[in-house]
């Protein structure tokens, strides 16, 4: 993105790229319907009816060890029903309780999860995977490195783990220990004062060891595992969904009212699928199988943003607090893009191109994608040109001149007369040996017979010329009865005509 920043760091202060939200999931070794079935056989050497008595019973402890969780800690268990905001009523225990670290709350919840039951087959039984409603638990937390967080845990089999993070929360953490100075507001900063050691900082958080962290978390909401139904079992970490952004903020909020507009018109007119694939290292092609989709919602609270998906995996722009410029990739299918790994091929180990799978090991391939689809993305739109100084000679062009003690009326960019003679100035013909009053008021006026009400057309584009070159929009070509347009006139006027047909006519 060094082109966008080049091209606009006068508007600039910092920027930073750093994920932001990220969901990993645990899963137990019992995803093949076979190897559970055996499991139950011969490890667990029980009748397939019984394993689901002995889950019910595993349920109510799980259930039990939450309560006696919030219990131990002096923190609220509630159960509720029906749809409400998680996010709000744990933002108002925090704020009620004036909370700073440890456990908030534990809720439960009824969800529907995957988890196995009980079919007829022939010869006996058989256990199968199958969605059913249950009891799911979130235990809330105010980590001492991630900030608020929860896990989230089946009460049924297969106990499958969620665990969800921000990475903007743990780089806050981080440079809190470090006595950085910054300004947080939700989940961006508004001010850095040093932006560099914080972008040193926010590329170790794919580096942390996971697998450890995420055991470690699993093993406080999960009891089962220290019990025979789980001791030799261990959960694998998958990243089901990660946010990677890249924020660059503004000296104001006037700098970027004044431009997000314009990034939002050019990406919505210009950016088709094969631009968005580009972005998001994919190439165009008869073998890909799925829709690009682009979808811009300008009447949106808090903020006008566009989205482009690609599949299960976007890449989306909008603003935070008007002051943030943030493009933002989420994948949620790492099968879509393509990683150099070590891969046993005819009996030896080689570095070869293969899809990125969902494994927490995978992180770091993710936040490279995800950080060059963002920089490619702001590269693209660093084409677009700064409204300020445009906006001042679209200012000009509207204001009534005055030269050697005579007025001379200003145009309306949005009057379709007034576009039609901007274009019809502008005609590609023109280039060459410029125009004449005759080929404009060709363009501008239908035909007449009649000479006088000729001559008055001839009068009236004259007229019209004449306020255009007072402003410095047309030129005499010398020694004949040409015009050329300038090069002000064709940024100015080229403007305007492309604000008419790709600005006016799709907001009507």
């Amino acid at each position: 993105m060094d082109s966008f920043i080049k091209k606009f760091g006068g508007s600039i202060s910092s920027s930073l790229e750093c994920f932001d939200r990220v969901i990993f999931k645990g899963h137990l070794p019992f995803q093949n319907e076979a190897r559970l079935n055996g499991f139950v056989d011969h490890v667990l050497k029980i009748r397939r009816k019984d394993f689901l008595k002995l889950l019910e019973r595993h349920s109510n402890d799980l259930v039990a060890h939450g309560k006696a969780l919030a219990e131990a800690a002096g923190r609220p268990y509630e159960y509720k029903q029906g749809f409400f905001r998680k996010e709000a009523w744990i933002d108002g225990i925090i704020r009620r309780d004036r909370l700073t670290e440890g456990l908030v709350a534990v809720l439960c919840v009824q969800e529907t999860c995957r988890t196995v039951r009980l079919v007829h087959a022939k010869g006996r039984p058989v256990l199968v995977h199958a969605r059913r409603p249950q009891r799911v638990l979130y235990f809330y937390y105010l980590d001492r490195d991630f900030g608020l967080m929860y896990v989230r845990i089946q009460s049924w089999f297969p106990y499958t783990v969620q665990v969800y993070v921000n990475g903007h929360s743990w780089l806050a953490r981080q440079m809190t220990r470090r006595r950085m100075r910054f300004i947080q507001h939700d989940n961006a900063f508004t001010s850095l004062y040093n932006p560099t050691k914080a972008q040193r900082l926010a590329d170790g958080f794919s580096q942390l060891p996971w697998v450890r962290l995420l055991d470690h978390w699993a093993s406080v909401v999960n009891p089962l595992l220290k019990t025979p139904l789980l001791r030799d079992c261990r959960y694998y970490w998958t990243t089901t969904q990660a946010e990677y952004s890249t924020d660059v903020l503004f000296a104001s909020r006037d700098k970027l009212a004044e431009l997000y507009p314009r990034l939002l018109d050019h990406a919505t007119v210009n950016f088709g699928a094969a631009d968005i694939l580009t972005f998001l290292g994919r190439k165009l092609s008869p073998q890909f199988l799925g829709e690009v989709v682009t979808d811009c919602k300008k009447q949106r609270l808090p903020g006008a943003r566009i989205k482009h998906r690609m599949k299960n995996n976007w890449l989306k722009m909008y603003d935070k607090f008007g002051r943030i410029l943030r493009v933002e990739t989420v994948i949620n299918d790492p099968y879509e893009f393509r990683v150099c790994r070590k891969r046993e091929r005819n009996g030896e180990h080689r570095m070869v191109w293969c899809p990125m799978n969902k494994s927490v090991a995978n992180l770091h391939h993710v936040e490279r994608v995800a950080r060059a689809a963002n920089q490619r993305y702001l590269e693209a739109l660093s084409v677009v040109n700064d409204p300020a100084p445009s906006y001042c000679k679209v200012e000009r062009l509207a204001e009534r001149q005055v030269v050697a003690q005579r007025s001379y009326a200003g145009f309306n960019p949005a009057r379709r007369d007034d576009v039609r003679l901007f274009a019809a100035v502008l005609d590609g013909n023109n280039l060459l040996r410029g125009f004449r009053n005759a080929d404009i008021r060709g363009r501008i006026f239908p035909a007449v017979q009649d000479p006088i009400l000729g001559r008055r057309q001839t009068h009236a584009v004259g007229r019209l010329l004449k306020r255009l070159h007072v402003r410095g929009l047309v030129a005499k070509v010398p020694r004949t009865r040409r015009w050329r347009v300038t090069a002000v006139g064709q940024s100015v006027l080229g403007a305007c005509v492309r604000l008419h047909h790709h600005g006016l006519a799709t907001a009507i």
